[in-house]
């Protein structure tokens, strides 16, 4: 086994272990989710033709479970290596930037993976799913996966203790995730707040997803993937330069 790949089983093992917290957990509160607004908004609420408000919710919830784990995995591990010092014992190694990128952003990706099937599996005993275009599926859940663990690498990189990294979730991520469409299609904003949709890189992720879930969407999935595929590249950009210069790793 190779370093990055002992790196990466660190990482997945480091989650795994304690799965009734980091896997189980989010699923109970993206069930919760949709039994609360599924039962209260089900008769009030229609956004799509032959589409059930319920039905609309998982897909939303799903993709944000999983960014949010995804997000939470990468991050919670580098500042807790650097509060508890061991990070140290890492830095030691000969390992690349772009091993560490590799590891903790795959370690990122399959525990957010992982949490969104979940929700869905656990959904499907309360709707019914369909699955019209699996492979927007596939390709928005792996690279929103992609993208939000490595966006938690620069949390993780940049927050020097617990509650610099809770801000940038509490005031960047967590926004932009319960205002990217999980709970409502933006058509149903006034006009300006659906201008104001269409710049939230979150959206795109949530939307496009859908889109592989129904067949239709609120914008094209091949504008969502543009997007998305531009912002991925921007953030793995930033993310392996501050890796590859050590930013705050050996203060």
């Amino acid at each position: 086994m190779s370093g990055w790949q002992t790196l990466l089983y660190k990482e997945v093992l480091r989650f795994w272990r304690v799965a009734f917290q980091t896997v189980a957990g989010p699923v109970l509160t993206g069930m919760l989710y949709l039994l609360i607004f599924g039962h209260a908004l089900e008769s009030h609420v229609k956004v799509y033709d032959q589409v059930s408000y319920t039905a609309f919710l998982v897909p939303g919830l799903a993709m944000m479970s999983l960014l949010q784990n995804s997000f939470a995995n990468s991050s919670s591990s580098l500042i807790m290596s650097k509060m508890m010092g061991n990070l140290v014992f890492l830095l030691l190694t000969p390992l690349s930037y772009m091993n560490w990128f590799t590891a903790y952003v795959g370690a990122a990706a399959i525990r957010g993976l992982v949490v969104g099937a979940g929700v869905l599996a656990v959904s499907s005993l309360f709707t019914t799913l369909s699955f019209s275009e699996p492979l927007w599926i596939v390709l928005f859940a792996v690279m929103g996966a992609a993208l939000m663990g490595s966006l938690g690498l620069i949390a993780g990189l940049w927050a020097e203790k617990f509650d610099q990294l809770a801000a940038f979730l509490n005031f960047v991520v967590m926004p932009m995730t319960f205002l990217s469409g999980v709970f409502y299609s933006i058509h149903s904003l006034p006009p300006f707040w659906q201008q104001v949709s269409h710049l939230n890189p979150f959206f795109y992720m949530i939307d496009g997803f859908r889109h592989g879930f129904f067949g239709v969407s609120d914008v094209s999935p091949w504008l969502s993937l543009s997007v998305v595929g531009g912002s991925l590249a921007v953030v793995c950009a930033i993310a392996l330069h501050l890796l590859r210069t050590g930013y705050k790793l050996r203060t």
